[in-house]
This record gives C-alpha cells, sequence and structure tokens, in this order.
C-alpha cells in the first residue's frame, strides 16, 4: 500500500490519495495536522510507502502526523518528500508554511534524539538520504559551507526517511547521518 499524502490536486494512480478536503481524486479525507492525535483509517503495519510532496512545510504539529504514519508504516518503509529548503526564501515566501525545515530538523523524528526530552514519541524514522537543488558551483564541503552561513544556497530539498521497526532506544550513539547531495539546477 502507497499513500501520496497532503495530495491536494495531485492525484496519483497506484497510491491512495489523502488530504484533508474532499476534492476529486480523493480516497481518504483526514486531517494530518493536529496538537494531539493523527488518526488515519490503516492498519498497523500495512503501508509501504509515503510520499508527500509540499506537504510536510504546512504542518504546525508534525510529531502526532509522523507517530501516526510510523504506526502505520511496514518496517523498512519509505517516507519521501520534497519542498523548499529552510534557508530559502521559498520556504516562507508563501504564508501558508508554518515551520522551515533544515537538514539538522529531519533527526528529531528519529526515537534516539529524545534521550534527554520526553515529548511522548516513539516513532522512529532514520534519515537516508536529502537531496538538495542549488543554483551554483562547488564542492560539496564548499556548497555544505555556504548552506550553513548563507540564505537562498540551497532552493528545495528530497528527503527520504525510512521506519525503523522496532523503535530504537534514546540513545544518540545510534543515529546515523543521512548522505547529503547536492543537485545543480538552473534558475
Amino acid at each position: 500500500m502507497k499513500l501520496n499524502l497532503g495530495c491536494g490536486v495531485d492525484i496519483r494512480d497506484g497510491y491512495i490519495n489523502v488530504d484533508r478536503m474532499p476534492l476529486p481524486g480523493v480516497d481518504v479525507v483526514a486531517e494530518l495536522d493536529d496538537r494531539d492525535k493523527v488518526t488515519l483509517p490503516f492498519d498497523d503495519d500495512s503501508v509501504d510507502e509515503f510520499l508527500a510532496i509540499d506537504l510536510v512545510e504546512h504542518i504546525a504539529y508534525p510529531l502526532p502526523l509522523f507517530q501516526e504514519l510510523w504506526r502505520c508504516a511496514k518496517p523498512g518503509a519509505k517516507f519521501e518528500t520534497a519542498m523548499p529548503y529552510g534557508t530559502s526564501d521559498d520556504a516562507w515566501e508563501d504564508p501558508t508554511h508554518v515551520r522551515p525545515w533544515y537538514l539538522g530538523s529531519w533527526r528529531y523524528l528519529a526515537n534516539p534524539i529524545y534521550y534527554r526530552a520526553d515529548y511522548a514519541y516513539t516513532g522512529d524514522w532514520a534519515v537516508r538520504e536529502i537531496v538538495l537543488d542549488v543554483p551554483v558551483d562547488g564542492t560539496p564541503d564548499e556548497l555544505m559551507m555556504q548552506l550553513m552561513m548563507l540564505r537562498n544556497v540551497a532552493q528545495r530539498q528530497y528527503v527520504t526517511l525510512e521506519a525503523v521497526k522496532p523503535a530504537r532506544p534514546r540513545d544518540p550513539s545510534l543515529l546515523e547521518p543521512p548522505t547529503v547531495l547536492f543537485r545543480k539546477v538552473t534558475t
């Protein structure tokens, strides 16, 4: 089973299209942004793949969403998303965007990061790969330095997460660094 989350009008064949609005082609209407609990009508360990294009930056309360997605995910299920990078003007120009996401933001979806805090989050997603669209040339080290210091170096990010089941213990030594790739784009 594959879910296209926050699909809007981007209805995809082979996916269950999920949105908060009952638009044409939407298969499941569900609220994905709830402070307390997100509930989806899918069994535990039943979803192979999640697609969330231009969704996550619209979610004010991501932990309840990713907790519920983790519940539904089969072990090893993939979550793929694309969105503006946090330091890109595109991340904030749209008034419906509620939070920017950066390279380090994704690790907060992993259970091991919560060794010093407890937000009642028990999901566990490993960050496998982050691809950043950049309009400038440079070596990966040069681009990483620019990314950390300047705005608009990366325009979009494409992130792949993997559901880790059972969840890892709350131990930061278990966090694995993701592969970060830069892709040159023309503007």
